[in-house]
């Protein structure tokens, strides 16, 4: 394609303009340089030479006579320049005065490239204008290949603008992408803890009863038999019951709408969650309280909220000493309530306290018996708190004891 656009650029016919006001020396130039490629336009004046230019101005070159009546070959030039389209095709004065020096600077000012003197040589004319018609078929080659250059300039930005778009496209997908994992990894912890922190102690303490009931049961009394029987029974339905809560809580995780908070009173709420915890703190003779007001009503997650109380009531019980205590109580702070779970249990020391809420890195920690802070439970109290707009926070004292601190959004 490349050559065929530059053969037909060196084979077409150029345009030249003849103007001169007297017809025979417009033949005699059109002959000298007829045998050539050259397609003429005559005029016989300045004003038909710029009529001529106002419908075409595809010219390689114009020969102009400077003695015109009305408007001279000067004038003429001077009008043609005017105009942007016109201004980069040269011209040769045709004259039949001696080249003085003022006429030749009035010519050049004009806008002149060459002269030529009445009576003209032929040879000399075929000359100047064979290498003016050469140099138009080399700007013309010039500028085609300059706008090729611009179109592959142009097709190599648009296509770096293409190749920035999709680039720019996937790193938003893979980013997307990343905070899905991400999520789905959170959420996977979250479901790890729950079943870590809220079917654990329940399942221990239903473990234990049975455990009692099957070493010996000869030698338990009607009282006490009645007193494991029911504790296991309850236990067992009201695990069947958490458990189905944990499994819908799981689905909603999945679908991003476990968040559902709803009216709740705390004290109803936080005795349901202590319900499970009672065999665990009676195996140790700790007396369990829940001291909360009974009017005081809490806009919550019911999952969430039991799952804030009994990893915390789950930790208390566990560091304090037999025959303590566990006390959970609460008052209202402004449009929140602040719930407080209280022990007197082995309290913590300071670089313990700045544990408690860092995320473990390896989920089998998840269940035995290390310090506080090094499972999930307490990273899912901070979450869940703070899903509801709450703050949690730890007061302790090594031998003295540990209050845990969380508020959450009143009614």
């Amino acid at each position: 394609m490349k050559k065929e656009s530059e053969k037909t650029i060196l084979k077409a016919p150029l345009n030249i303009l003849l103007v001169d006001d007297n017809n025979n020396n417009l033949l005699s130039m059109e002959v000298a340089l007829e045998n050539d490629n050259y397609l003429f336009y005559k005029a016989t004046s300045g004003r038909e030479a710029l009529r001529i230019l106002l419908k075409e101005d595809d010219f390689s070159l114009i020969l102009l006579d400077v003695k015109m009546p009305t408007m001279d070959g000067y004038e003429t030039a001077e009008l043609i320049y005017q105009r942007d389209k016109l201004k980069d095709i040269p011209i040769i004065f045709i004259t039949a005065h001696d080249y003085e020096e003022a006429a030749m600077f009035k010519g050049y000012q004009a806008g002149a490239v060459d002269f030529i003197r009445k009576p003209f040589n032929p040879e000399v004319l075929r000359s100047k204008v064979a290498v003016f018609a050469e140099l138009y078929k080399k700007n013309r080659l010039l500028k085609q290949q300059e706008e090729k250059l611009q179109r592959i300039n142009n097709d190599l930005v648009q296509l770096n603008r293409d190749l920035e778009q999709r680039v720019h496209e996937r790193t938003l997908e893979l980013e997307n992408l990343n905070h899905e994992l991400k999520e789905l990894n959170i959420s996977k912890d979250k479901f790890l803890s729950v079943i870590s922190h809220d079917l654990r102690n329940p399942l221990t303490a239903l473990l234990a009863s049975s455990s009692r009931l099957n070493e010996d049961p000869g030698g338990l009394d009607k009282k006490q038999l009645k007193q494991l029987s029911q504790i296991i029974y309850r236990t067992s339905h009201r695990l069947l019951d958490q458990l189905n809560e944990v499994v819908e809580w799981a689905k909603k995780q999945s679908e991003k709408t476990s968040f559902n908070p709803t009216r709740i009173n705390l004290f109803a709420g936080i005795s349901e969650s202590l319900e499970l915890l009672k065999p665990n703190a009676s195996q140790k003779e700790i007396k369990l309280e829940n001291k909360t007001p009974k009017d005081i009503f809490v806009n919550a997650d019911s999952l969430m909220l039991r799952s804030i109380v009994q990893n915390l009531v789950t930790n208390a019980i566990k560091y304090t000493p037999h025959e303590g205590f566990v006390t959970i109580n609460a008052k209202s702070d402004a449009q929140m309530i602040c719930v407080f779970v209280e022990d007197s249990g082995v309290g913590m020391s300071n670089e313990m306290k700045e544990k408690l809420f860092k995320k473990v890195t390896n989920p089998s920690l998840l269940g035995t018996n290390n310090e506080i802070g090094t499972g999930l439970g307490l990273v899912l109290v901070n979450d869940f708190v703070s899903q509801h707009g709450g703050t949690v926070n730890v007061e302790s004292t090594i031998g003295a004891g540990t209050t845990f601190r969380f508020t959450i959004p009143a009614v």
